[in-house]
């Protein structure tokens, strides 16, 4: 039996497999984050450790705890996590979506240069990612900074606790921006820049490989006997992409979580045309293109639950009943902000296009439209591509509809999985192929996931999108300056 810890951001959820992939039991806890109106998002490690101890209880008691062979460790990217000589946590965890580093991100896209970034990185840097968080808290934490001993991301600050070793993964260290994407590599030239030590960050391991074993304080508290390997692990995104099989350059990945990412596995490094897009390492040991959009499946919930009464059922239901389009209704899902491909934290939500004849289900399914345009967006990045399957994860690929819409913007046909746990399944796969030393993974993934159904695009559908979608790309040029006004006030 192999676990698969997936620390997302607003819960984790651990996954047992057997060795043929077939899930055997799951469990989950949510925990906090912690939102201010200055775009401030963050979190406390101690919620990631108690979501985890509560979550391996429960599992604890649907298996046999000392039946596990391996573990693998998936996690949200980006957030950064500093301890001290005392290997205690400094600071609270400042996260992907939080939006406090435009100065320092636009001093390194301007100052040190895209170029270089690019040459350096193979990226250019958006406020989401690590390395403008280091540079934020150096000029207004200079005293926490200067006791930082140890850089981490948030899932190998868990793979820490387990096994008591520093240690990431090329996947998740790709979204550092001190990270050579290319040579798999910490880069040499971005430590500099960030005036850090190369020995504070932690040990690089691809993600299938073994990076350490459960230490005996764990193994005494859960009531395990035997050594237990853990895998490095990888990014949530690369890891949901191992779990949907998407390996390969015919197949791209749509994650509709929290945020909504495209995932586009690429067998070498290259660059994308536009640098808005990102360049990473996978877990397969190969690379991927990959945009992400900061609100997908939170638009909708944002929408149900905050702003009406939480009934999906009924509301996806009156989205049914709208027509392509949306009777013409537009929906900006900028509620975050926005990275890819505009990397805008003024960007902001808006509903564009509303009369006294559009009902709840037009603005419901102009919302669900409008997440999809914006991974369109994402898409249309990347030049040359040719796959003849999309492969959905995340809490919004449930609905029939989402899939629907998302399959005849795209006019690519939608594969829906037999396991949906996207990153847990696929963190636990990583333990599964890392455990027994697996030598060919993208064979094996073949044999190990499931599809159920095939959802073809329509063409008639895909060109009402098509005239849409035109419209919808003119909204966000035409209220840009507008956005930046209203965050002024």
């Amino acid at each position: 039996m192999y676990l698969g810890i997936d620390l997302g951001t607003s819960g984790v959820k651990i996954t047992a497999i057997d060795k043929n992939g077939e899930i055997t039991a799951s469990s989950s806890r949510e925990y906090p984050v912690h939102y201010s109106n200055n775009g401030w998002s963050d979190q406390n490690p101690s919620d990631w450790i108690k979501g985890i101890t509560d979550s391996m209880k429960e599992l604890s008691e649907k298996i046999n705890i000392n039946d596990i062979k391996g573990i693998g460790i998936s996690g949200q990217m980006h957030g950064l996590v500093i301890l001290g000589e005392d290997k205690e946590v400094l600071y609270p965890v400042i996260l992907w979506n939080d939006q406090r580093t435009v100065e320092e991100s636009e001093f390194l896209n301007n100052e040190i240069g895209m170029d270089k970034l690019t040459e350096y990185t193979s990226n250019i840097s958006f406020t989401g990612f690590t390395a403008s968080k280091l540079l934020w808290l150096k000029k207004n934490e200079p005293e926490v900074f200067s006791k930082i001993r140890h850089i981490m991301l948030p899932k190998d600050y868990i793979g820490y606790i387990l096994t008591g070793k520093f240690y990431t993964d090329v996947s998740d260290a790709s979204g550092t921006l001190f990270f050579d994407v290319k040579n798999r590599k910490w880069s040499d030239e971005m430590i500099k820049i960030l005036e850090i030590k190369k020995e504070y960050l932690p040990e690089i391991f691809e993600s299938y490989e073994i990076a350490g074993e459960l230490k005996q304080e764990i193994m005494d508290e859960l009531g395990i006997t035997v050594k237990i390997p853990v895998a490095a692990g990888g990014g949530d995104n690369a890891c949901g992409a191992i779990g949907a099989g998407v390996v390969e350059e015919d197949k791209i990945l749509v994650s509709l979580g929290t945020s909504g990412v495209v995932f586009i596995p690429q067998k070498k490094w290259s660059l994308p045309e536009k640098s808005s897009m990102h360049t990473f390492c996978d877990s397969s040991g190969k690379y991927h293109f990959m945009g992400v959009i900061l609100s997908a499946a939170s638009c909708l919930k944002w929408w149900i639950e905050d702003i009406h009464d939480g009934n999906y059922a009924k509301m996806l239901d009156e989205a049914e009943q709208s027509p392509v389009g949306s009777n013409n209704l537009f929906f900006l899902p900028y509620l975050t902000g926005e990275r890819t491909p505009h990397s805008d934290p003024y960007a902001r939500g808006s509903f564009i296009g509303l009369t006294a004849a559009h009902t709840r289900g037009d603005m419901t399914r102009a919302v669900m439209e409008g997440i999809v345009f914006a991974l369109y967006d994402s898409y249309n990045l990347a030049d040359g591509l040719n796959p003849d399957t999309i492969r959905i994860i995340g809490g919004g690929a449930k609905s029939e509809l989402s899939r629907k819409i998302l399959t005849d913007v795209f006019n690519i046909k939608s594969e829906v999985l037999a396991i949906q746990e996207g990153p847990s399944y696929g963190a636990a796969l990583l333990a599964l192929f890392g455990t027994e030393n697996e030598k060919n993974m993208d064979e094996k993934l073949k044999e190990i996931v499931k599809i159920t159904d095939i959802i073809e695009p329509d063409l008639e559908n895909h060109k009402e999108y098509q005239k849409r979608y035109e419209v919808y790309t003119r909204l966000y040029k035409a209220l840009k300056n507008e956005f930046f006004e209203i965050s002024r006030l």
